[in-house]
């Protein structure tokens, strides 16, 4: 007579298929959280060790580079609040 599993164990293989594809999908998304992480942390690492390769006269020149900037945006903001009043007389 033939063996043919039974109606229990085919639930069980069933749950654990079901139990092995969940858990390869967890690990899937562990990795690439990991992955990312690893990435995001190279990047600030990156960042951190330019930073503190600039010499003082370089980080001085961005510095005024900066503010010159905010002064040209700040002179452009004036010059359209001022054409706009004088469009309104």
């Amino acid at each position: 007579m033939a063996f043919t599993p039974s109606k229990d164990q085919k639930r069980r293989e069933r749950e654990q298929k079901k139990l092995d594809k969940r858990l390869a999908k967890e690990e899937a998304r562990a990795e690439k959280l990991a992955i990312q992480q690893a990435a995001e942390d190279a990047a600030f690492e990156e960042a951190e060790k330019e930073a503190a390769e600039m010499t003082e006269a370089e980080i001085q020149a961005k510095l005024e580079a900066d503010f010159e900037a905010e002064l040209a945006a700040e002179a452009a903001e004036k010059a359209k609040a001022e054409g706009a009043e004088d469009s309104e007389r």
